[in-house]
């Protein structure tokens, strides 16, 4: 299969996937084996742009928007995280890609453990980006339902907020122009396309045992900073699953704080992990 595109080409062209009768925006660029790029939270597939310039060459490279984010409809007053990655799967049926390497950055590592649970066969590599296999904590849950009645009153003020706090305080003022660009992309999103994916998060089921039991090459990718996944919770968790861990001094955002880190990381993987 070849998909091959200039880099100027990589910039924002879009193809559109049906599912259900709902729209689903996605990229196919590049060529060689499949690596399938998932977006986190208020994101979307422009989030990859700087890496997948990096491997258009040696790599068929797919991203998407998922339901409610990015050009995508919403499919659902809450969208699961099995929903997304069904719809995933879907998608690379359509594109017939059997097999990938699949990178999911914060919720896109969420879809990207249930298709490793849900489609084991047709994931070859795991890499999970400043993302855990772990549920929502009791206190984690609570703050989503805090949101989830904020949002109808003040989606933007959510936005603006949510967005801030993927980033460590001493990396806002260094990142403003970044972080003003994913607010402006971010406050985009309807609220149905919001709400939708925090019940979705909020409801997920804890994957650690997925992860444990997960037969290919497995990573996790996590910043020392994060302020929304404790560093010591990854450690903790790499060691009892088995899975390569690689730590940087950044927050949660780690592919626009320390990109040529990511992708000197996702080489390594690449090159050297089979």
């Amino acid at each position: 299969m070849v998909h091959f595109c200039t880099p100027k080409c990589l910039e924002d062209i879009k193809m559109i996937f049906y599912y259900n009768n709902s729209a689903i925006y996605y990229t196919l660029q590049g060529n060689g084996p499949a690596l399938l790029l998932l977006h986190g939270f208020l994101e979307s597939s422009t989030m990859w742009k700087e890496i997948a310039r990096a491997f258009y060459k040696t790599r068929t490279i797919i991203t998407m928007d998922f339901p409610g984010h990015g050009k995508s409809a919403v499919v659902a007053e809450e969208h699961t995280m099995e929903q997304f990655a069904e719809i995933t799967n879907a998608l690379l049926t359509h594109l017939n890609i059997k097999k990938c390497s699949v990178v999911g950055h914060s919720m896109g590592g969420y879809v990207a453990l249930a298709m490793a649970e849900l489609y084991t066969h047709n994931v070859e590599k795991l890499v999970l980006l400043n993302s855990t296999p772990a549920e929502d904590s009791p206190e984690r849950k609570l703050n989503r339902e805090r949101a989830l009645h904020l949002i109808p009153k003040a989606k933007d003020v959510f936005v603006r907020m949510a967005i801030s706090n993927l980033f460590a305080e001493t990396a806002r003022k260094k990142f403003q122009i970044e972080i003003e660009h994913l607010k402006a992309e971010a406050l985009q999103m309807t609220t149905e396309g919001i709400t939708a994916a925090i019940k979705g998060m909020k409801n997920r089921k804890d994957r650690t045992t997925v992860l444990k039991s997960f037969p290919g090459p497995k990573f996790m990718i996590c910043g020392i900073e994060d302020p929304i996944l404790p560093f010591q919770e990854c450690k903790m968790i790499t060691k009892g699953s088995g899975t390569k861990l690689f730590e940087l001094h950044v927050g949660h955002m780690s592919h626009v704080e320390a990109t040529a880190s990511i992708i000197k990381i996702m080489h390594f993987i690449e090159n050297n992990c089979v």
